[in-house]
């Protein structure tokens, strides 16, 4: 699989988020060593496939598969470096106290592989119950020319699946509902408890509780105003027929 190299974000862990790592330096090499063996193998690869089309126009068919072999070895070893940078950056990025529960974090992945977890990771909360995610995509300033790639993949992995959504431009988020309701920002996200009675809402979403019980509050009362005159008649016709 030909990866696009070139990644979210102009640092591979996000260190805006909380619960910040000790050793960030530290990750960021071991990130860098990954993709650079990675890239090591791509061109190795190229160089095969290139004196593997040169053997074929020569003549020589032996050499030209033999070629061809390498450089399929070779690409192989690229795809599992790049599997291994991808998993180790998605593991610190996302590890335990970094994010909230209903928060995924792409910075450092290639757009395709970014789009792969995220499809992945959209089907198992739709498949757990969970209403809304929220997906870091970056900001673009470290890309080439400030233009982010990943954002317009990541809407249109939604619209093909149906969701609705919501970017948040300064801040490089998207909220993806995943219910078929409209999305919902950090304040607007109501409460669910799930799990060993965690909570997988936003920050501050004690308040969206709130605001549903006053809404279900007047829905009742204008129903009792609609429908009481009307059971008020019929209650008195009825009294009449009695007495």
């Amino acid at each position: 699989m030909a990866y696009e190299m070139s990644r979210l974000g102009g640092r591979a862990l996000n260190r805006d988020a909380g619960g910040g790592h000790g050793n960030e330096d530290d990750i960021e090499r071991e990130y860098d060593r990954l993709r650079d063996l990675a890239r090591a193998e791509a061109d190795k690869r190229n160089d095969c496939f290139r004196r593997s089309r040169q053997a074929y126009e020569d003549g020589d068919g032996a050499a030209a598969k033999e070629l061809s072999n390498q450089g399929k070895r070779h690409d192989a070893k690229m795809d599992d470096y790049n599997r291994q940078a991808s998993e180790f950056i998605f593991r610190e990025n996302n590890a335990a106290g970094r994010n909230e529960a209903d928060v995924i974090d792409l910075h450092g992945q290639f757009v395709e592989e970014a789009e792969r977890i995220l499809e992945q990771r959209i089907r198992a909360d739709q498949a757990a119950g969970q209403h809304h995610l929220h997906a870091i995509v970056g900001k673009g300033n470290h890309s080439d020319g400030h233009v982010q790639k990943l954002k317009p993949k990541v809407e249109e992995l939604c619209r093909e699946m149906g969701l609705n959504y919501r970017t948040e431009e300064n801040a490089g988020r998207i909220f993806i509902n995943l219910q078929g309701g409209e999305p919902q920002g950090p304040q607007e996200v109501p409460v669910y408890h799930g799990g060993q009675g965690g909570q997988s809402g936003y920050p501050g979403a004690h308040h969206g509780g709130q605001q549903q019980q006053g809404q279900q509050q007047d829905e009742v009362e204008e129903m009792v105003k609609k429908h009481l005159p009307r059971l008020l008649k019929k209650l008195e016709k009825h009294c009449c027929v009695v007495m």
